[in-house]
């Protein structure tokens, strides 16, 4: 769980209109930052952060807020760079979702279905398919039970399986995010 404060997107909008923004980590997939963003934040995918969290460290000061859609990746991404020794984090208070409420601006691309109206839309459609087919074929529901299954375990753990394989769609995946991009960026703002 996150020690640290997390900052409101009121006081962050503040800091930006001010001209002390810290640096902002947006850990979404390239797909989802593409169709909306905080202007000025660097994307950096969950996964990408985790697997290069090492070369990525020196590249970053104490100023960083993570941010994703609605905090939880950007939690999980604290939790990676704190672990490696990056203090004074902070994370976006409901994220994108929020400052976009909040009347922040942003950056905008071509429009997708974010990754939990895909989940749901998938996931219904499987349970809506197998109990349909399971007035012909005995048995066909128990698929859709599975699902259900799956659904309470990704509540329950704050992963979601399903959530992870959609992201690898090639839909998803936008344009690809490579580690040495990011840094070359990084640098550049220091």
């Amino acid at each position: 769980m996150s020690t640290t404060p997390a900052l409101t997107p009121a006081a962050l909008h503040r800091l930006v209109q001010e001209g002390h923004a810290p640096r902002l980590l947006d850990v979404r997939t390239p797909g989802e930052f593409r169709t909306a963003h905080i202007p000025g934040s660097y994307n950096v995918p969950l996964n990408t952060l985790i697997e290069h969290r090492a070369e990525l460290l020196p590249h970053l000061d104490g100023d960083v807020v993570l941010v994703c859609r609605s905090g939880q990746r950007a939690a999980r991404a604290e939790e990676v760079l704190a672990g490696a020794g990056l203090p004074d984090l902070r994370v976006l208070e409901g994220g994108v979702v929020a400052w976009e409420t909040a009347g922040s601006p942003v950056e905008r691309g071509p429009e997708r279905w974010d990754m939990e109206r895909q989940v749901r839309l998938v996931a219904g459609s499987i349970v809506l398919a197998t109990g349909l087919v399971g007035v012909f074929v005995p048995g066909a529901h128990l698929i859709g039970t599975a699902i259900g299954a799956g659904l309470t375990y990704a509540a329950l753990s704050n992963s979601c399986a399903m959530g992870v394989l959609l992201s690898r769609l090639p839909y998803n995946r936008g344009p690809r995010t490579d580690v040495r991009t990011v840094i070359a960026g990084l640098r550049s703002t220091s």
